[in-house]
C-alpha cells in the first residue's frame, strides 16, 4: 500500500478512536453526576457546575487529538 493510504487509514482509525474513547467519559460522566443528582438534590448546582467543568476538558482533549490525526493524515 501506499504510505499515503495508511496515514488516511491511520489518522481515521485514530479518529473514531478518540471520538468512541470522549463518548464512553462523557456518558459516564453524565450518567454518575444523574446518580448524584438524584441523591442528593440540594447540591444540583454544584453537580451541573462540576459537570459541564469536567465535560469541558473531555472536549477539549478530544479535539487536541483529533487535530493531531489531521495532522499526521497531511503529513
Amino acid at each position: 500500500m501506499e504510505a499515503n493510504v495508511m496515514a488516511y487509514l491511520s489518522a481515521g482509525f485514530g479518529a473514531g478512536l478518540v471520538i468512541l474513547g470522549a463518548a464512553y467519559g462523557i456518558g459516564k460522566l453524565a450518567s454518575a453526576a444523574m446518580e448524584a443528582s438524584g441523591r442528593q438534590p440540594e447540591v444540583v448546582g454544584e453537580i451541573r457546575t462540576s459537570m459541564i467543568i469536567a465535560a469541558a476538558l473531555i472536549e477539549g482533549a478530544t479535539f487536541f487529538a483529533l487535530a493531531i490525526c489531521i495532522l499526521l493524515a497531511l503529513k
